[in-house]
């Protein structure tokens, strides 16, 4: 039987984050999240791209073009949508999702969620950092883990 399994060492491999404008009240949190989990798990600063995109409903087409570049071992998104009076919420959230999840699948590298989707401010920063940890971090650390997995998977 062989067992398959990821590791929290980067390797000397490079990740990019793409992070939303739009809120960045709490994108900026979740992306300082990501950088720390990055730089705690031996990533150099030079390994980590950072791009920045509008807002939420960017973060999919921007992720599938780093993911393709070869270049990068994972692809972290980190972004907030934030339920408003309108259906919108629910129009974007489901474009990101599917986006996000699409450039994965059609790149085979791994493209992780980080995208709050909360129903209020005080929720998102919860989860950006205070109460609730942060998810930025959390995301990283899979990105982490999912990378060396594929690399052993593949040697």
């Amino acid at each position: 039987m062989t067992i398959y399994e990821g590791s929290f060492e980067t390797g000397g491999v490079r990740f990019a984050v793409v992070a939303s404008r739009f809120n960045d009240l709490v994108t900026r949190r979740l992306l300082d999240g990501a950088l720390d989990a990055f730089r705690r798990h031996g990533a150099d600063e030079d390994a980590v791209d950072v791009a920045w995109v509008p807002g939420a409903a960017e973060i999919p087409v921007v992720a599938k073009r780093l993911a393709e570049s070869g270049r990068y071992a994972a692809v972290v998104t980190v972004g907030a949508v934030i339920r408003g009076a309108t259906g919108h919420y629910d129009a974007v959230v489901s474009m990101v999702a599917g986006g996000v999840a699409r450039a994965a699948l059609d790149t085979g590298v791994p493209v992780l969620f980080g995208v709050l989707t909360t129903d209020t401010l005080d929720q998102a920063l919860e989860r950006s950092g205070s109460k609730a940890g942060n998810k930025g971090f959390e995301v990283a650390m899979a990105a982490i883990e999912t990378a060396a997995l594929l690399r052993g998977m593949s040697s």
